[in-house]
């Protein structure tokens, strides 16, 4: 898993966290609100008791808790039937109370609560009002004038109006939070499933990795052999048929000597290949210097004249670009040699300023250039595909004139890519 995936999984339990306790303050908040009515009914009972103890104000007590306990539920939805009833039994109790005890008034505040808890919209507001008149008139008149009962409703209602628009707006920004913390959760969880499946794709897209790794290097290898023991073989098989064919002819114990020197070099290549070490020709010299000493023995070998020419100011270059240059040299030359029937092979190595190109031209019979590529060829060589895909893995392009008696002109460029300095021994080392 990457460090983003496990970022992603931090981030979202500290966002459970933080939802686990906005909703335990919530939780906290509406466990007080549900608990206010009752305190605002138990403190004016308590000292309306204790100063002078009434059995019927203890009745109405215990019954308004009853019916609160029964039928008081918060954020009750659907039908209005059930609020409707507890408000309307709870006021007829809370006129009694008032009427036997003015310090009962104080119950009201509780009674608001409920009721913006309870009613939604513009009912909240008819049944303050409703509770705001029980309150004034059922308390007793002590000799007060009817104007003294409008002034204590209007401040009646005007403190349970403001107390139930502060408990309506902690109310909604308790439901917004609520909301958010929904939000967050489902996001969070939306998170962790494209967590997880970015990890499922990232694995898949390592196993992809790695299966064309395989095939790539599969493929180079099989360039490798045919660039080496294929070729090799190729030339030892042409000299033992020749031999077989004048056993008797002097020049009979030279094709031998140089059977041994092609088995010998080929056995060199076939090691450095294993060990991966560069071609045996690229080992001790430049590459301008290789393609000199492969022609001239290619030419030995087949008793074809050829010719190497360099252009440009040689230098190194990255070993992948002169080993490349050089196999597709091979090939092309182990190609003529096998069906071109010429007398007369020119190898040119040219360097420019971004790119190096290899021309490889011959006066034989030519041949007629196919449509498209041919993956392999009935004897299982490779030839003009190998030396397409060498020279294509390193971003340069292969090109083919000829036709029928026309002779061949084939031209590699690749990107001049540099040869990576050696780093220096530190002093002293």
């Amino acid at each position: 898993m990457t460090d983003a995936s496990d970022a992603l999984t931090t981030t979202g339990s500290n966002a459970a966290g933080g939802g686990r306790l906005d909703l335990g303050e919530e939780a906290g908040w509406e466990r007080a609100a549900a608990a206010l009515p009752y305190l605002f009914l138990l403190l004016p009972a308590t000292f309306a008791l204790l100063r002078e103890w009434r059995p019927v104000v203890l009745a109405l007590t215990v019954a308004l808790l009853l019916w609160t306990a029964l039928l008081s539920r918060p954020r009750t939805t659907g039908r209005l039937l059930i609020p409707i009833v507890y408000l309307t039994g709870t006021l007829a109790l809370l006129a009694g109370l008032v009427h036997l005890d003015s310090l009962f008034t104080l119950t009201g505040v509780g009674v608001f609560i409920q009721i913006f808890t309870l009613l939604p919209s513009w009912r909240a507001y008819c049944g303050v009002a409703a509770t705001a008149a029980v309150l004034v008139v059922a308390r007793p008149r002590d000799g007060r004038h009817l104007g003294e009962l409008v002034a204590s409703f209007l401040v009646a209602l005007l403190v349970a109006s403001a107390t139930g628009l502060l408990f309506s707006a902690i109310s909604r920004q308790s439901e917004q939070r609520r909301l958010l913390i929904t939000e967050l959760r489902r996001t969070t969880a939306e998170l962790a499933e494209l967590a997880e499946e970015n990890a499922r794709l990232q694995a898949e897209l390592l196993t992809s990795a790695r299966e064309a790794g395989t095939l790539a290097e599969r493929q180079r290898m099989a360039r490798e052999i045919h660039d080496t023991v294929a070729q090799g073989l190729t030339g030892i098989l042409t000299q033992l048929e020749a031999a077989e064919e004048s056993p008797a002819d002097p020049s009979t114990q030279a094709r031998l000597t140089t059977i041994r020197t092609l088995a010998r070099d080929n056995l060199s290549e076939v090691r450095r290949s294993i060990h991966a070490l560069r071609p045996a020709p690229l080992a001790d010299a430049r590459l301008s210097a290789a393609l000199d000493e492969v022609v001239a023995k290619w030419s030995r070998t087949n008793a074809i004249a050829a010719e190497f020419h360099l252009t440009g100011e040689a230098r190194p270059l990255h070993p992948e670009v002169e080993n490349t240059l050089l196999r597709v040299a091979q090939e092309g030359l182990a190609n003529v040699a096998k069906h071109a029937r010429a007398t007369w092979v020119g190898l040119t190595l040219s360097y420019m300023e971004d790119v190096v190109a290899l021309d490889l031209r011959d006066n034989g019979t030519g041949f007629v250039l196919p449509a498209a590529p041919v993956e392999s060829r009935p004897a299982g060589g490779f030839g003009l595909v190998a030396m397409r895909q060498r020279v294509a893995r390193l971003a340069g392009t292969l090109e083919v004139e000829t036709g029928p008696g026309q002779g061949t002109a084939l031209s590699a460029t690749i990107p001049a890519i540099p040869a990576i300095p050696a780093i220096p021994d530190d002093e002293g080392d």
